[in-house]
């Protein structure tokens, strides 16, 4: 079964509503508190999320926000609902593989990340994908309507 594009806010709510644990491809350790990558993840896990931290980078960083790191989604053990990538559009395709062997309900793409071929492949594989927009943005929005 194909995924589905999630374009719409009532489909965005859902997922926000679902959603439980969440892995974060291109997370930056607290030596960037002030990077996207660094300060939306956070803010997902201080609402309550489970973040589970995929950095690319910084191979000497074991923990980041207090949690194991992995450096790959696939070696991330149990079920992983959505992952939250902070990558440029030209660094996506290397993560293919390794997202759709991760299975994840979701992958999310935050804000200026778009690449349709990389999503086409995910929905090909029945991994359901939101491009350009921001988890914080739209949690705060669902949240401030609930």
């Amino acid at each position: 079964m194909a995924g589905e594009r999630i374009l719409h806010h009532r489909d965005i709510d859902r997922v926000l509503a679902q959603v439980r644990r969440i892995a974060v491809l291109g997370i930056k350790p607290e030596t960037h508190l002030d990077r996207p990558a660094h300060m939306i993840p956070a803010y997902m896990h201080r609402v309550g999320y489970d973040i589970v931290p995929v950095p690319v980078y910084y191979p000497d960083v074991t923990q980041i926000l207090g949690k194991p790191v992995f450096r790959r989604v696939a070696d991330v053990p149990g079920r992983v609902d959505l992952v939250d990538v902070f990558r440029k559009p030209s660094d996506l395709m290397p993560h293919l593989d390794d997202l759709i062997a991760a299975r994840p309900r979701i992958v999310w793409l935050q804000s200026g990340i778009r690449h349709d071929e990389f999503a086409e492949k995910l929905l090909a594989a029945g991994i359901d994908v939101v491009q350009d927009q921001c988890l914080m943005v739209e949690h705060r929005r669902w949240h401030s309507t609930r």
